[in-house]
């Protein structure tokens, strides 16, 4: 059987290399690729849209020249053939998704768009209830800054930026913290709160809402593919000990 890799001066076989799929867990990752191929077998890829595609390729990876091109397909091991099929097969999984779920990206924002929502707020996290009190009337009173005082007390990481945190989509902060969040007005303090073993002082600073903006959408759609994708896995492949294959119903 013909050597598929070398590695300094060891020799791989598709033989040697069968186990070894199992062994570092890549077995999933195969069988995933092998649906998505059977999903998109039937996609149309038209000749401008891979020479679109080829183009999109080379300015992503800085590729200008042929020289480029070849040091490249070298280094990973492929011929221009086989870089053709990869490129195709990206054009193809984009229009399968487009196809499949691009008239439902925009109800699917709508429920994920409050966790998607972004929040700037500034943070005091300590472990003493009487000082966090004393805090909060300075900050109320104007006798020092929020800033000065995250910097100064703040037992987290927060203090090295004045207790600023974000811009941070809304699922980011504790559970606790994105509730106070999001019942807030920018500019407003909370009171101390008890956050697990600590006890916290909040400002939100600035709220951005999220907007369905070409990345967010083919974010959308990429998480949409994914559910799709998991979904197939769960219900087509089972795996079995290395002497029997990956099985896809």
């Amino acid at each position: 059987m013909g050597v598929v890799l070398e590695i300094g001066d060891r020799v791989y076989t598709a033989e040697d290399l069968a186990p070894l799929l199992t062994e570092y867990q890549m077995l999933p990752k195969l069988a995933q690729e092998i649906i998505i191929d059977d999903a998109i077998a039937d996609v149309e890829c038209s000749e401008q849209e891979q020479t679109l595609a080829y183009n999109q390729f080379c300015q992503q990876h800085q590729i200008s020249s042929e020289e480029q091109i070849e040091t490249w397909l070298k280094r990973q091991g492929l011929n221009q053939e086989q870089l053709q099929k990869i490129i195709i097969r990206r054009v193809k999984i984009d229009k399968y998704k487009e196809e499949n779920w691009g008239n439902k990206v925009e109800q699917y924002f709508l429920q994920r768009k409050s966790q998607l929502d972004r929040v700037v707020y500034s943070l005091i996290r300590i472990d003493r209830a009487e000082l966090a009190q004393e805090l909060y009337f300075r900050i109320q009173e104007g006798e020092s800054t929020f800033r000065e005082l995250a910097m100064e007390y703040s037992q987290g990481s927060e203090a090295q930026t004045g207790g600023l945190i974000g811009p941070v989509e809304m699922n980011a902060p504790h559970p606790k913290i994105a509730q106070i969040i999001s019942t807030c007005q920018p500019g407003q303090l909370i009171p101390p709160t008890r956050v697990g073993e600590w006890i916290v002082i909040i400002r939100l600073e600035n709220f951005l809402s999220a907007k369905l903006d070409p990345p967010t959408r083919q974010r959308m759609l990429d998480e949409l593919f994914r559910q799709w994708l998991n979904s197939e896995i769960e219900q087509k492949v089972s795996f079995s000990p290395f002497q029997s294959p990956v099985q896809l119903t």
